[in-house]
């Protein structure tokens, strides 16, 4: 996900009521909490975007972003710098596990003849997380495939991010060596082209699987998404007060198929998971499913 950004401040000092109106602001649009600890880092990223446009201070900045004539264009430009891109590809092994070890015989066992699997990836940066979920599907479905006897099953995957550059770069889906570093040597060859620049395109068949879509997890009743097979949500709660996550939370099991599946990050935590959502146990990772049953 595109998480919140950090830096040491050394740019003009917020007081106490332009703090509150920034973090307020915040909140109110993406969702994200930024506790008082934070401030510095606040004050320095706004302090880096307003020199670039030639803004003097926060107060004269923050009535910029209420206009409507440049202010849509200029939040979308800060919301990216408030944001670091934290991701790659096989990030959270266990969780992948996970997918080929339960999720996905799970799914097919309920559903042998299934014509579509489903995948939402919340939070998806810089498209990483969604094409190794993608790489570990398209091997698990030509076995399937091979031993169907009726159509073969079609993947879709969704990546859904607030930041707009970031989404950018997923659809190009082209990364450097360095990016490619954990990617296994089987998948490397199988779905990655290397370019003479010394960079790696995803190969066309998997981008066709895959869409990318700006996205703010807050606003989850606008979303036209059908039912998901499987959702993953790793490393976006932790940025939300507990509320708010009770309410993505609601917002994700509405978005889950009876019998589908819930990925969030290892280190978080459900004080009050929902009703509907029943626990897999399963080393390192944090996943839940959905009723069969549901009212």
């Amino acid at each position: 996900m595109a998480v919140l950004n950090g830096s040491l401040s050394c740019f003009e000092q917020m007081d106490d009521v332009q703090f509150s109106h920034w973090t307020s602001l915040l909140e109110q649009r993406t969702g994200m909490h930024l506790p008082r600890e934070r401030r510095s880092f606040l004050e320095t990223s706004l302090g880096l975007r307003m020199k670039e446009i030639g803004i003097p201070d926060f107060t004269a900045y923050y009535h910029h972003l209420q206009s409507e004539k440049n202010g849509q264009q200029e939040w979308l430009t800060l919301v990216d710098r408030l944001t670091i891109h934290e991701t790659r590809f096989f990030r959270h092994q266990p969780s992948l596990d996970f997918l080929e070890e339960i999720i996905l015989p799970e799914l097919f066992k309920s559903e042998p003849d299934r014509k579509k699997l489903q995948i939402w990836s919340a939070g998806c940066s810089t498209g990483e997380e969604v094409y190794t979920l993608g790489m570990l599907c398209q091997q698990f479905l030509k076995q399937h495939n091979n031993r169907a006897v009726s159509k073969p099953c079609y993947l879709a995957i969704t990546g859904m991010d607030i930041s707009v550059p970031a989404l950018v770069t997923a659809r190009k889906a082209l990364y450097d060596q360095y990016k490619v570093r954990h990617v296994p040597e089987q998948y490397l060859e199988e779905y990655f082209v290397a370019q003479h620049n010394g960079r790696y395109q995803i190969v066309e068949a998997l981008k066709k699987r895959v869409c990318f879509v700006p996205f703010n997890i807050i606003d989850m009743k606008k979303t036209l998404l059908e039912p998901m097979d499987i959702i993953f949500c790793q490393n976006v709660l932790i940025y939300f007060n507990r509320d708010r996550r009770k309410q993505i939370i609601q917002h994700l099991v509405k978005r889950l198929k009876p019998g589908g599946f819930l990925v969030l990050g290892a280190g978080e935590s459900l004080n009050n998971p929902h009703p509907e959502l029943e626990q897999i146990s399963y080393p390192n990772a944090l996943a839940f499913r959905r009723s069969e049953l549901v009212s």
